[in-house]
């Protein structure tokens, strides 16, 4: 579906904010997922706007002439968040990248929503501060984008997610109406908690223009390491243990001997070829005790190494081995592709259930499938790999895909902990909301865009003929 965007032209933005081109608009046309699986669609214009003045104007002419707007940023989600489904505008925001405000003794700083998660970080390192919930793409990513999917990472187990972090939001809506959410105190019980609305919609609600973030101070104590298993089953079982009770450890990662495999091809490491666990220690006081219980614990689970470090050449090795093994999954073998991005989180109790029910159906379905994930959290991130060329072989990866994300709602998780819905978890919105949350959402997303001009296409299980959000029931 193509539309006329020529009254962008009207509107008070500079030269070079405005984009017809065909280049800009192929570049806007997929995020890092919906490239990987050629899902992208090309919208009709690109914005760049600067102020939250310019992302008003475009999104109230946008809305009076039923024009499709989808914020943009880094494109490096991996549900299809950022795709312009309906064509339209692309709205890319990393222009938007200013620190706007530092209250150093308050622990909080405003940004704007196109800058990358990291610059946060080196920003505010000189006061010893950090912002603790980056996901393991933050030095890709985009604080709007981590907002927009309530974004989380490998220190998700000892600080939370984005929204544990972010104290207050401006946005602006579809009609162009700003709106300031939250506080800069540190709680507030003042009306309803726009904030935490906002954080995870994915741009369907409003587009975020400026967010106070809380820091922390950076720990004095930090030690890192790996544990190595002879089984799978011992490791994930180590980690709930560990978990259980209550090892105060900040990254707790688990990598299996496949991923292992891949990650040494990829990068030219020496990594055993066994199942792993990778920890981080982070304390101002008695580390050395919390690694002594974590090894006591480990080696209960017949932990076969427990190595430990203070040096910061070896654990930069070791974690980056882990953030780029989304790469090394995507080129290991050329006639293979990944079938989706795995994502689902369960209950603690039942992460070593999800991790060896995977396994079980990858040697059922006689299909290849790195597991690794945040495991101190419950996040199991897999990979189905399938010659995209051999129909039989996706069709058995697609049930295998949905076999995992099924059981891991039964077990009382989410189909997705930390990469979004998008459009690619859609179908598995009700079976694990059920079907009145789902309309509940529908009617929060009618209300504050009734005319479905913010990211349509996304989220939602189904959509009428035209690609609009049917509104709630009993209302036209």
């Amino acid at each position: 579906m193509t539309h006329d965007c020529s009254f962008l032209e009207d509107l008070d933005l500079g030269d070079d904010q405005l984009s017809f081109a065909e280049s800009h608009r192929d570049s806007h046309a997929a995020d890092w997922g919906a490239e990987q699986q050629g899902r992208g669609v090309v919208p009709d214009a690109v914005v760049y706007p600067e102020s939250t003045a310019d992302v008003a104007a475009v999104l109230a002419a946008a809305t009076d002439r039923a024009v499709p707007v989808t914020p943009y940023a880094a494109g490096t989600g991996l549900e299809g968040n950022a795709v312009p489904a309906r064509g339209g505008i692309s709205l890319d925001l990393t222009r938007m990248d200013d620190v706007l405000d530092y209250r150093p003794d308050d622990f909080q700083l405003d940004v704007g929503p196109g800058i990358i998660g990291s610059a946060v970080d080196e920003y505010v390192a000189e006061d010893g501060l950090f912002f603790p919930p980056l996901p393991s793409s933050g030095d890709i990513s985009t604080i709007g984008g981590m907002v927009a999917t309530d974004a989380s990472g490998m220190k998700t187990v000892r600080y939370g997610e984005i929204a544990d972090w972010v104290l207050g939001l401006e946005a602006v809506l579809a009609d162009g109406t700003v709106i300031e959410t939250g506080s800069r105190a540190i709680k507030t019980s003042s009306g309803y908690n726009l904030t935490e609305l906002l954080i995870g919609s994915e741009g369907t609600l409003a587009v975020v223009t400026r967010a106070t973030l809380q820091l922390a101070g950076r720990p004095q104590q930090i030690r890192g390491g790996r544990a190595i298993f002879d089984r799978l089953d011992d490791a994930a079982e180590a980690v709930f243990d560990a978990v259980r009770t209550d090892v105060d450890v900040a990254r707790i990662e688990l990598v299996d001997g496949v991923s292992a495999r891949m990650a040494n091809e990829y990068l030219g490491t020496d990594l055993p070829d066994a199942p792993m666990v990778f920890l981080e220690f982070h304390a101002n006081h008695g580390v050395d005790e919390e690694i002594d219980l974590c090894r006591t614990i480990f080696e209960d689970h017949d932990v076969t190494r427990f190595e430990m470090s203070d040096d910061d050449a070896e654990m930069e090795a070791l974690w980056r081995a882990r953030r780029e093994l989304a790469y090394a999954v995507a080129t290991y073998d050329p006639d293979l592709e990944p079938l989706h991005p795995g994502d689902v989180t369960v209950p603690i109790s039942t992460y070593p259930e999800i991790v060896h029910e995977t396994k079980r159906l990858a040697e059922e379905y006689d299909l290849l499938a790195p597991c690794f994930g945040h495991a101190g959290d419950g996040n199991l991130h897999y990979s189905v790999l399938v010659d995209p060329d051999d129909e039989e072989m996706v069709d058995r990866g697609e049930r295998m895909y949905s076999e995992i994300v099924e059981r891991a709602i039964e077990l009382g998780g989410t189909a997705t902990g930390e990469h979004g819905i998008g459009h690619g978890k859609r179908e598995y919105l009700e079976a694990e909301h059920g079907t009145g949350a789902v309309e509940t959402m529908r009617r929060i997303k009618h209300a504050l865009d009734p005319t479905d001009t913010l990211n349509p296409g996304k989220i939602f299980p189904e959509t009428v003929d035209d690609g609009r959000v049917r509104p709630p029931q009993g209302e036209d």
